[in-house]
């Protein structure tokens, strides 16, 4: 047993984890208010991975997703406390040599007043919104 590779980055209102594994099977996730334990089954030779992590701040469990690719385990953990930002998503600052911070994703949200949730729309299944329609351009 080994821990699975994973990338993090920080939002206003969540924090998201990639679990980098291919071909995933029998994941099982556990959302806790300050841990998150994380194993599955992974790659053509069955390797059994499993990652627990002491969360640096509270999360809402029940408002927490997880969604599995061919490619990675993606979770979206809300964040108890929206609009603090996490400087590291352990709580204690030792480096873990399986993790890593996403770059690709990770942003200053600090600053913005309006928080991009891109993201958190690949949990949603995609159904179009009647909200969503294009309004017609002011005259």
């Amino acid at each position: 047993m080994q821990p699975a590779s994973a990338k993090w980055y920080d939002r206003r209102d969540y924090v998201f984890i990639e679990f980098c594994v291919e071909d995933s099977k029998e994941v099982k996730i556990d959302f806790e208010k300050t841990k998150l334990t994380f194993s599955c089954l992974g790659g053509s030779d069955s390797l059994k991975h499993q990652n627990e992590v002491e969360l640096f701040q509270s999360i809402d469990p029940n408002g927490s997703k997880q969604k599995r690719t061919d490619r990675s385990v993606l979770c979206c953990l809300r964040k108890e406390e929206p609009g603090r930002s996490w400087p590291r998503l352990t709580k204690e600052k030792a480096k873990l040599n399986w993790l890593s911070v996403d770059f690709n994703n990770w942003k200053d949200w600090e600053d913005d007043s309006e928080e991009d949730l891109s993201n958190f729309d690949r949990f949603s299944e995609s159904s179009p919104d009647s909200d969503d329609e294009k309004m017609p351009d002011l005259e």
